[in-house]
């Protein structure tokens, strides 16, 4: 885990630098740069964050093209950690704001920043680092799960872990029954049957019962987290 400490100490062009480099997740030339946030990564900010080991720059032609290191994903992480530098006023303060809810948000999900931002389609490049990760294996794309089968496989998934129709379970154990459906697809059936006479999904109002189990598997309904499902009479 990066300390505020491991958070060298960075201008505020070398911070943008590297935010930008984290969200779009994959190799920008200064000309991107310029166009997506109106600055170019050059002189002693280029030459610092590559010193620091954080920003790995491709200067065989021009323009130049700059991506995160494995330690630029670990320090654009933790940014937060930090103070914000004063020559960056407001705007850097509320960056970093910005920043401390992702990560908190991110967190509570277990998803991580690299993830979170991955490239998809034909724009997809590299996204976080991970060189001890094994090499993904090649398997054909699954077919696309209708809204009718996932709600089918939550009744399912409720009726084998429910002690009686109406019994409350919670949506954690629904999960990971359901690990193999994807997660988007459950949380828009989920939603879905909300609407259902026999399906009450709702927050547990005791917060500090939940684990970092419950508060992962909760599924955002209007403004709040809902973390416990009943399907049948009350």
């Amino acid at each position: 885990m990066t300390s505020p400490a491991d958070v060298p100490h960075l201008t505020p062009n070398q911070i943008n630098a590297l935010v930008v480099l984290m969200v779009e997740a994959r190799r920008l030339t200064n000309v991107e740069l310029k166009e997506l946030a109106g600055f170019t990564l050059t002189g002693k900010d280029n030459t610092k964050l590559v010193d620091l080991g954080l920003v790995d720059t491709d200067r065989t032609h021009r323009p130049f093209a700059h991506e995160l290191t494995e330690q630029g994903w670990r320090v654009a992480r933790q940014l937060h950690t930090a103070a914000p530098p004063k020559a960056g006023g407001s705007t850097t303060r509320s960056l970093f704001v910005v920043l401390s809810n992702l990560h908190r948000s991110l967190d509570r999900l277990r998803v991580s920043h690299g993830d979170f931002f991955k490239q998809t389609g034909a724009t997809a490049a590299l996204s976080e680092p991970r060189p001890d990760a094994p090499a993904p294996a090649v398997t054909a794309p699954a077919a696309p799960v209708s809204a009718a089968e996932v709600e089918a496989l939550v009744r399912s998934a409720y009726r084998d872990l429910a002690t009686a129709p109406g019994a409350w379970i919670g949506l954690a154990d629904v999960r990971d029954r359901l690990a193999d459906t994807d997660r988007a697809a459950l949380d828009a059936a989920l939603r879905a049957m909300v609407g259902r006479e026999d399906v009450r999904i709702i927050p547990v109002a005791n917060t500090k019962s939940l684990t970092a189990r419950d508060r992962a598997a909760a599924v955002r309904i209007g403004n709040e987290d809902n973390h416990a499902l009943a399907i049948g009479p009350a």
